[in-house]
C-alpha cells in the first residue's frame, strides 16, 4: 500500500502551523521509529489540549506519515477551515447521528488504502482532574477490529501547560517557553481480541488495553506513576 501524498493543502496548512510552533516551543519528541513506513495504521492519542492537535501533527508531519484526524463535522461549516480540513482529507464525524458510522467506514477505507487515521478516543478534553487518559470510546476498537492494522499509541504533554483545558480565561501561557512532548510506542498487541464477536464487552476491553497503552507513555513523559484505572467522568457525576 502507498502512504498517503502529503499533498498542497497538507504542506500549506504545515507553512502556516510550523514557523510559530518552531519559534514558541521547545520539543521532546521520541519514537518516530514505531511510525510504520509503508502501511496504513491507526494512532490512538491523549488530548488534554485545544493546542494539542497541533503539536502531535507537527510531529507526525515530520515523519512524513500525515494523519487524517476524525473531526467534527461543526469544524467543517467554516469556509477557509473546512476547505483546509477537506483538502488534508480530515474526516468528519456527525456525532449523536447515524451519520456517525460513515466516518468509520471512511477511517477502514483510508487505513487499507495506506493512510494513517488518528483517534482521540476520549472524544473531548480529558477530565480527568490531574489531567491522565480517561475511559473512553469505542470506536478506535472497532476500527482496530475491522482493520487489524497496527494500532500505534501516542501520549503528549506540554500543550496544557500552555493552554490549559476548561480555564476559566482563555490565554496562552507562553512564557516560559513550554516544552511539547510527543512519544510514540510499538504497535499495542491485539492478537487476544481478532477473531472475538465485536461485542461491547470486547470493545470496551481493546479500548481500554489501548488507552492503557497510551496512559503508560504518558507516565514516562510526566515522569510519575499513572493511576491505576482510567477516570470515568460518568461514575464521577454520580458521585461513585
Amino acid at each position: 500500500m502507498s502512504r498517503r501524498r502529503i499533498g498542497f493543502w497538507y504542506r500549506l496548512a504545515a507553512v502556516i502551523a510550523k514557523p510559530p510552533l518552531i519559534v514558541l516551543f521547545k520539543r521532546d519528541w521520541r519514537g518516530m521509529e514505531h511510525i510504520p513506513a509503508d502501511e496504513g495504521f491507526i494512532t490512538a492519542v491523549n488530548h488534554n489540549s485545544y493546542l494539542d492537535p497541533l503539536s502531535y501533527a507537527h510531529f507526525q508531519y515530520n515523519t512524513g506519515r500525515v494523519p487524517r484526524f476524525l473531526a467534527k463535522a461543526a469544524l467543517f461549516k467554516p469556509f477557509f477551515v473546512g476547505t483546509v480540513l477537506r483538502g488534508t482529507g480530515q474526516i468528519p464525524v456527525f456525532r449523536e447521528s447515524t451519520d456517525a458510522a460513515n466516518a468509520f467506514r471512511a477511517a477502514v477505507t483510508a487505513i487499507e488504502s495506506g493512510e494513517c487515521v488518528a483517534f482521540y478516543p476520549e472524544g473531548t478534553l480529558t477530565r480527568d482532574p490531574d489531567m491522565w487518559p480517561m475511559v473512553s470510546k469505542t470506536g478506535v476498537a472497532r476500527v482496530a477490529l475491522l482493520t487489524k492494522a497496527p494500532v500505534i499509541p501516542v501520549a503528549q504533554w506540554g500543550a496544557n501547560e500552555a493552554m490549559p483545558p476548561y480555564a476559566k480565561e482563555k490565554k496562552f501561557r507562553f512564557f516560559p517557553r513550554k516544552t511539547l512532548r510527543v512519544v510514540a510506542g510499538p504497535p499495542v498487541d491485539l492478537d487476544a481480541y481478532y477473531g472475538l464477536e465485536p461485542t461491547a464487552e470486547t470493545l470496551r476491553a481493546v479500548t481500554e488495553t489501548i488507552m492503557r497503552a497510551v496512559t503508560e507513555l504518558l507516565a514516562e513523559l510526566r515522569g510519575e506513576p499513572a493511576p491505576e484505572g482510567l477516570f470515568d467522568p460518568r461514575k464521577a457525576r454520580e458521585g461513585k
